[in-house]
């Protein structure tokens, strides 16, 4: 009896998904791309439309004959690289692949859109398959190929006009003129001597607190030399403090939104000190899932490649039950937070 193929850019996916559709499916990995630019020669044909010329990626051969043989057996072919341009590359050079096979000519070959491994959302995806995305392919293609003509062209010139080694990119050759202006910047700047004071109080009733220096004599003054600082320091230090006003007053803080990938690399690297590899690989084993013993391999977070706010409505009403189940209704917005 044959079954329904479906093809996924990473293994460590596989058995999660198996476990969401059953024996009806035959789960294969394209482990990542299988067709890129030549890296022996540019690969782009600037003289006809700058029309990329692909290659198969040296040692894929063999994945992409097995994808084929799976899909001369199967029913249907439903691609489900990740939901983003690359993914949507990937599944366009599969489709492109499958169809040069005698068994396949006929045969529909599907799209499938997930954005988290949960049941719920891969069942839905294969249940409503869409068709390839030219558009979002066209946009890799497109990226792919300025990044080969910009790293393929300039960085020869780089080696004979400045350095052997260097390297220009599309995005880091404009990253390192960034970095160069503000260095200038910072060069330029004439440095001016300030001082901050601070005094560590204590009342008759704790807690202790902190007055940050602000007026002297009535007068308000910036402190601009150490001599200054140190006489007031001195003026003052033995006197009584004396608490003029209290102000008490209710501060909102709304809620900060979802990660995206910047968000999330930048919120990394300041509480953990992750580099962006470290984190991205991290989030990547957490959207794959992870082993949670009876419950089996789950997956954790939601694609992290992205950047939009935007929550499915069944995660909000995931989270909001949840939270009035653990926390009480006090915890509960009168309607979710929605984020542009």
């Amino acid at each position: 009896m044959s079954k329904k193929l479906l093809i996924i850019e990473s293994p460590a996916k596989a058995r999660t998904i198996k476990k969401y559709l059953g024996p009806g499916f035959k789960i294969m990995a394209s482990v990542g791309h299988v067709k890129d630019l030549p890296v022996s020669k540019l690969g782009v044909d600037i003289e006809n439309g700058f029309t990329p010329e692909y290659a198969t990626i040296k040692g894929k051969g063999k994945i992409l004959k097995e994808l084929k043989a799976a899909g001369n057996d199967a029913e249907a072919i439903y691609l489900a690289p990740d939901p983003d341009r690359e993914g949507e590359a990937i599944a366009w050079h599969i489709a492109d692949e499958l169809k040069k096979g005698t068994g396949h000519r006929d045969k529909r070959i599907f799209r499938v859109l997930f954005n988290e491994l949960t049941a719920k959302a891969i069942r839905e995806a294969v249940a409503s398959p869409q068709e390839l995305d030219r558009n979002k392919f066209d946009s890799q293609q497109a990226r792919r190929i300025l990044d080969r003509l910009v790293g393929y062209q300039i960085s020869p010139l780089l080696w004979k006009r400045v350095k052997g080694g260097l390297s220009a990119g599309r995005v880091q050759s404009v990253a390192v003129k960034m970095i160069c202006d503000r260095e200038r910047e910072i060069q330029a700047f004439d440095p001016q001597e300030y001082w901050s004071l601070t005094a560590h109080l204590q009342s008759s009733e704790p807690p202790p607190f902190e007055a940050r220096f602000f007026k002297y004599n009535g007068k308000k003054m910036d402190l601009q030399k150490e001599e200054e600082t140190l006489r007031i320091v001195s003026e003052v230090k033995d006197l009584p403090f004396k608490v003029s006003q209290v102000t008490k007053k209710k501060t909102r803080k709304n809620a900060p939104p979802p990660f995206t990938t910047s968000l999330l690399q930048q919120e990394a690297f300041r509480r953990l000190r992750f580099s962006a590899k470290r984190t991205m690989s991290v989030a990547q084993a957490l959207y794959e899932g992870m082993d949670l013993g009876a419950r089996g391999q789950v997956g954790l977070i939601t694609y992290m490649r992205t950047d939009s706010f935007r929550l499915s409505d069944d995660a909000v009403s995931e989270a909001r039950t949840l939270i009035q189940k653990n926390f009480g209704k006090d915890y509960l917005p009168e309607t979710p937070n929605r984020f542009k």
